[in-house]
């Protein structure tokens, strides 16, 4: 019997574990099971695997039920999910329903999941900019939150590692505050976009309106050959999947990398309880998984472990990783874990019209969404009553009307006759907010899920700082508009929840000092060295940018750090 569990237990080790299979799970397994570790992947969700689970990938509207609308009854079991702009017919699958799997909102907070192996991934909007040292030195030039460990030069050639790997397509624009990286040739801005980009920069050369950057192969190297992907078709189909692996996913990208090496074992259905803690040996040596199905407990053991369950899921799993020596969470010495989480405020935006350039109209698709504005609030000095900045998309569309008037034939013949309208021109914040320590997840400590794992509460706000920042984007805006010539300017500042944004960070934070931190400038924690987390729980403070790309960074930086050290008997 002990031989038939020496047996059992040693064909449940490897030499490293890791806890989720999105963008930054993902790539953490390419580059353990490059470097020739056997790696275990856990997947709480089910698996979806490459072109053959994508089913509606090439459905056309009529073929779904509701021409893609999700029925009203779906809507209103599902109050949360149903915000998301990608949650219709062709994509529902993809997404966590409300009821399956619930959380407690001390405060309002929109949690938008994706379960399955690849998770987010699929479903993200593909924005990928670098951050830059105006991001990095933020907390230290204001004292809000605690000073970044690293800079840009740290991640920068980890940056360019991960842009050649995924693909990103855009333009040197020679940015202090938007480093340029390895890019694939950009999507084009079309005739309005290009206009108002030209009308800021006479009346605004500060301010400035680029191409956006998105992870598609607009024009595939041979290591995106070598993955089996082909150039973006610009379906802006996105979150059904791509059979063609236009964008960077997961299922597309980096676990196919991974597999085809010999070295990961990948077990979806794996709802990961906590991470095992030996404090005799000092360290993790572990993860215990409640099998989503059969809710049997098994327990994997490792020497190494990354955790990527995304920001809010990691924070749950080290809050529950509780021993003598850690009873308030795993590493978690400083009482910061669970603390300090923040978002991207997207909670305005703006409208208007151009009856301009009406000898002109846009075809095709742009799948990186028009134009993208960076940060130019408070970048060299303090310049506003609001700490930081934000960044904002930009987008213009001219699109058909009908004229629906009439009887008979004539409205037959209206319909299947639309004309053109006027310019259609909109933009959309994207605030960086202050981490506080109120801003919180936290266990709860009567109710479980159906795993036996306690329910997480979110206390997650807005605050004043969040408001003038919203007051001065519409007023910035709008003096852009009108000075290009909009009319019929319409600002939207409708309350939304945080966590529509889904760029959830924080909670595990990196940081110089063990007592106001989780990790260190490895993304490996203080107090439990062999544990690294490299997903946006890492985050210190949340910029403007989009985060993805710098999870990818952050995770191929820390894999090549942990082998390093592993090779010391460091680790």
């Amino acid at each position: 019997m002990a031989n038939l569990n020496i047996d059992s237990e040693k064909n449940r080790t490897y030499d490293a574990i890791v806890i989720g299979s999105g963008i930054s799970g993902g790539w953490s397994a390419k580059e353990l099971c490059e470097k020739g570790l056997k790696t275990l992947v856990l997947e709480r969700g089910r698996d979806v695997q490459h072109i053959k689970d994508y089913p509606t990938t090439n459905m056309m509207p009529w073929e779904f039920e509701h021409r893609n609308e999700m029925p009203f009854k779906v809507k209103e079991e599902n109050p949360i999910v149903s915000k998301c702009y990608a949650f219709h017919e062709d994509a529902a699958h993809f997404f966590v329903k409300d009821k399956e799997h619930p959380y407690i909102q001390e405060k309002p907070f929109d949690w938008i999941r994706g379960y399955q192996v690849g998770g987010k991934s699929l479903l993200w909007a593909r924005q990928t900019q670098r951050w830059s040292d105006f991001d990095f030195e933020g907390p230290a030039r204001d004292g809000f939150a605690v000073d970044w460990p690293i800079r840009y030069a740290d991640l920068a050639p980890w940056y360019a590692y991960a842009e050649k790997f995924a693909g990103i397509a855009g333009n040197h624009d020679g940015l202090p505050e938007l480093p340029d990286g390895e890019f694939l040739p950009g999507y084009p801005l079309n005739i309005v976009e290009k206009y108002f980009k030209e009308s800021v920069q006479k009346k605004f050369p500060e301010r400035k309106v680029i191409s956006a950057r998105c992870a598609h192969l607009s024009k595939p190297n041979q290591i995106h050959i070598e993955q089996g992907r082909v150039q973006c078709q610009n379906r802006v189909l996105c979150q059904r999947g791509c059979p063609f692996g236009g964008y960077f996913s997961s299922n597309a990208t980096t676990i196919p990398w991974a597999a085809k090496t010999g070295n990961m074992t990948l077990r979806p259905f794996s709802v990961v309880h906590s991470i095992l803690y030996d404090e005799q040996k000092g360290k993790a040596v572990g993860v215990r998984v409640i099998d989503t199905n059969t809710k049997e407990e098994i327990d994997f053991y490792a020497k190494l472990i990354f955790v990527n369950a995304a920001a809010i899921n990691t924070n749950l799993i080290l809050l529950n990783s509780k021993s003598n020596r850690f009873p308030n969470g795993l590493g978690n010495d400083s009482g910061v874990l669970g603390k300090y989480v923040a978002f991207h405020n997207y909670s305005a935006r703006i409208y208007a019209e151009y009856e301009g350039m009406l000898d002109f109209t846009a075809e095709g698709r742009n799948p990186a969404g028009g134009g993208y504005i960076p940060r130019f609030r408070n970048l060299h000095k303090q310049e506003t009553d609001f700490l930081r900045g934000y960044a904002a998309g930009f987008g213009a569309s001219r699109s058909k009307e009908s004229d629906r008037s009439g009887l008979g034939l004539d409205l037959k013949n209206n319909l299947l006759n639309p004309k053109l309208g006027v310019w259609q021109v909109g933009s959309h914040m994207m605030g960086e907010t202050i981490p506080k320590e109120s801003g919180m997840v936290s266990l709860d400590s009567n109710k479980k899920d159906d795993w036996g794992i306690p329910l997480l509460k979110i206390a997650v706000d807005y605050d004043e700082n969040d408001e003038k920042m919203k007051k001065d984007y519409i007023a910035v805006m709008t003096e852009m508009f009108t000075d290009a010539g909009f009319t019929n300017i319409r600002p939207d500042t409708h309350w939304q929840a945080p966590g529509l944004d889904i760029h959830e960070m924080g909670g595990a934070r990196m940081g110089h000092d063990p007592k106001t931190s989780v990790l260190n400038k490895w993304n490996q924690m203080h107090a439990v060295k062999n544990v690294f987390v490299t997903d946006g729980a890492s985050m210190t403070s949340t910029s403007t940018q989009n985060p993805s790309l710098t999870y990818m960074a952050f995770s191929a930086r820390s894999v090549d750090y942990a082998i390093s050290e592993m090779k010391k008997g460091n680790i």
